[in-house]
């Protein structure tokens, strides 16, 4: 439907009618619509990333996915609110870029709280970097613009030590 649609326009009656089953299946394994879109997402997140994957190969995976189901990345974006898609960025890429940080800092005299300082930065600015992929109607070369962000990441890691 999300090929079809908004995801705002689509409907609890209407996805049980079209997958015919009633209201009561669907309550029972999802609280509402916004829960089933998150399972959605949270499904299509574990095909692509792996826990041992780095930061940037999940993000250009996602990135190269989302340039292939434009229709259904506006109609889910332009449908929910800003927080909601910051914060599920912000969990997708949170461990995945924290394991980065802590791995490139191993043998570097760095406190626990620069790292996790250092990955928030981090993932502030992928999300910074997402919305302005999405803005521009994801018109891009993902994997140039990635390497230059992990780059970019790579070299404020190792200025950590220097940071006051």
């Amino acid at each position: 439907m999300l090929q079809e649609m908004p995801f705002d326009k689509v409907t609890v009656s209407a996805l049980v009618s079209r997958c015919e089953i009633s209201s009561n299946t669907f309550y029972y394994h999802y609280r509402d619509i916004y829960d089933l879109l998150d399972a959605w997402l949270n499904g299509e997140k574990k095909a692509i990333c792996s826990s041992s994957d780095a930061w940037y190969g999940i993000l250009k995976r996602i990135l190269h996915k989302m340039q292939e189901n434009p229709r259904i990345v506006y109609h889910v974006f332009d449908s929910i609110t800003r927080e909601r898609v910051e914060k599920y960025i912000f969990s997708t890429e949170e461990e995945a870029v924290y394991r980065f940080v802590k791995k490139q800092t191993e043998g570097m005299a760095v406190s626990e709280e620069a790292v996790k300082a250092v990955s928030n930065f981090c993932c502030y600015s992928l999300i910074g970097f997402i919305l302005k992929f999405v803005w521009v109607r994801m018109d891009m070369d993902v994997d140039s613009s990635v390497d230059m962000l992990h780059a970019i990441v790579d070299g404020m890691i190792g200025q950590i030590p220097n940071l006051p």
